[in-house]
């Protein structure tokens, strides 16, 4: 078991200002041999600051010492000469909770391969209720890198009143309240809402702020997929006063995940929604937003094109909507509203189709024209075929709100990406680049945001925003998460037509003090940990 260690913003500025000045901070040099010493590199602490030239001192799990250790004595040394060094990266928004669960993918390799050393699962009001069964899950194989959780109001919801379309009571908000102290009490970081997705569709916001407040009662946070990213129901804007709201009634902090303007009719809504986070923000509200570096996203087609009230009763009551002309002939017109919503069929492309896999990496529009069907015949038919379960990625962003949302200094980079056998599906290639992409892509190449910005949104800003009080810095005492890569070589190599392929660039990367990754090569060290908010972090037993 470890216990947590808060390390004082003084000394934090101290080891600063002393490592800068080029004499070591923490372990003394005469002290005996430390594990390894990463020396030379570009060192980025994970404050945003620009880069120094340090060595790092590892000893057991933790950093002992950032400055010039020439002199410090390492079972091993590592020449970082022209390489960059930062703390391991963050991702505070994943699905990849699942795969990590399985003895098949435990070791999270393609995550791995990005230089995460961190995520949070159970995103979007999705994920198990049970934690302590998830976590259970997670320790059995052994995973390779660290976990945080999060409550999921969707779960919560379905478990307490199934999937219908109505509002909650106060006995069932009781009975909520219960399964969401339940999750905190078992260390999770705080509430993820997915509001856009049936049945937390359903939901009046009064919920919400009642089930966030007992987050709030452990120092847990709000994280919401909001209920509109374009103009389905209540609209951008008003979905992200939603989590303001949240956030100020409920005194936690409040994230919009994700963040986006969804489809034509929404572009450049960007500036209206940072200047609500701004209000917010100088009101005293603490609001933040995290960000994947792409301009398509990624859902399920019953989500993205069937209107809510067909989805009262779960999935089975929805497909028999499908065998119902009366109910049809409603139906249509909303789904075509929402095909032009998202810019057309030839804008989404399926990710997942069991029934037919040949089709997955097309267009809608193309499996619509094979089939001698419109688009509309075509998704109520894959729909029926699959049984409700198909996944699309959606190309339905524009580039000038990514960078408008992206320069934003309460803006964290997060994957929202999925974590799957490399030989299943067209998954979007936010699963295997996203941190990358944001680093060479945006940062080293298009210089949208400086590099120690976009580092800072990967490591010391997601830890910050999360209470990690040991991770996502690069001083001593802190947790030895650390990633050592190759700007010039780092690179998302993973495309939407052929997405499973590994990032490059990561030449080594620690998670607690053990090497994930040596030289480039995979170690197979199953070395991660799963978070726990109130206390010692859980291990392997």
């Amino acid at each position: 078991m470890i216990v947590k260690t808060s390390i004082p913003v003084a000394v934090l500025t101290c080891a600063l200002l002393t490592s800068t000045a080029g004499s070591a901070i923490g372990q003394d040099s005469a002290n005996a041999a430390v594990d390894v010493i990463i020396e030379g590199g570009f060192v980025f602490d994970g404050t945003g600051a620009p880069w120094m030239r340090a060595d790092v001192a590892i000893a057991g799990d933790r950093i002992v010492a950032v400055g010039r250790l020439g002199e410090m004595e390492a079972d091993r040394r590592i020449d970082a000469s022209g390489l960059y060094v930062a703390p391991g990266f963050i991702d505070a928004h994943t699905h990849a909770g699942e795969g990590l669960a399985t003895a098949e993918l435990s070791h999270g390799q393609p995550l791995l391969a990005q230089g995460l050393t961190t995520v949070f699962v159970n995103p979007d009001g999705g994920g198990p209720v049970d934690l302590a069964a998830q976590r259970n899950d997670f320790l059995t194989h052994g995973i390779g890198l660290n976990i945080g959780q999060m409550v999921p109001h969707n779960s919560v919801r379905r478990a307490v009143m199934g999937d219908v379309d109505a509002h909650a009571d106060e006995v069932q908000i009781e009975d909520m309240r219960e399964l969401v102290r339940a999750g905190m009490e078992e260390g999770a970081f705080g509430l993820s809402s997915g509001l856009f997705y049936a049945p937390g569709s359903f939901a009046d916001i009064s919920e919400v702020v009642e089930l966030a407040k007992v987050a709030g009662e452990y120092g847990g946070l709000y994280t919401s997929h909001i209920r509109d990213e374009s103009d389905y129901t209540i609209g951008l804007i008003a979905a992200v006063e939603e989590v303001i709201h949240v956030a100020r009634e409920a005194d936690v902090a409040g994230i919009v995940t994700h963040v986006k303007a969804l489809g034509p009719r929404v572009w450049g809504y960007s500036q209206a929604v940072i200047h609500r986070i701004e209000m917010a923000r100088a009101e005293g509200v603490e609001m933040w937003v995290d960000q994947y570096p792409y301009d398509a996203s990624a859902t399920g087609l019953s989500s993205a094109l069937i209107p809510r009230w067909a989805m009262d009763g779960g999935t089975d009551a929805m497909l028999e909507r499908f065998d119902d002309a009366g109910v049809m002939a409603d139906m249509e017109p909303e789904i075509a509203e929402n095909l032009e919503r998202r810019g057309g069929a030839d804008r989404i492309q399926i990710r997942t189709f069991a029934p037919d896999t040949s089709v997955e990496g097309m267009l809608l529009s193309d499996i619509a024209e094979d089939r001698g069907l419109d688009p509309i015949d075509t998704t109520i038919a894959m729909l029926q075929e699959a049984e409700g379960s198909v996944g699309i990625v959606s190309y339905n962003m524009h580039a000038s709100d990514i960078e408008a949302f992206m320069v934003q200094p309460w803006r964290m980079t997060a994957s929202d990406g999925d974590l799957v056998p490399m030989d299943e599906g067209v998954p979007h290639p936010r699963s295997y680049g996203t941190f990358p992409r944001m680093l060479a892509h945006y940062s080293r190449d298009l210089e949208v945001v400086p590099l120690s910005t976009a580092i800072h949104s990967m490591t010391g800003l997601p830890a910050t925003v999360h209470r990690l009080d040991d991770r996502g810095f690069l001083f001593p005492d802190m947790m030895a998460d650390i990633v050592v890569f190759d700007l010039a070589a780092l690179d998302d190599v993973a495309e939407f037509t052929d997405p499973h392929q590994l990032a490059e660039g990561i030449d080594y990367l620690f998670v607690n003090g053990e090497m994930a990754i040596d030289g480039g090569e995979f170690t197979d060290v199953l070395s991660g940990r799963v978070l726990n908010r109130n206390g010692e972090d859980y291990v392997r037993p």
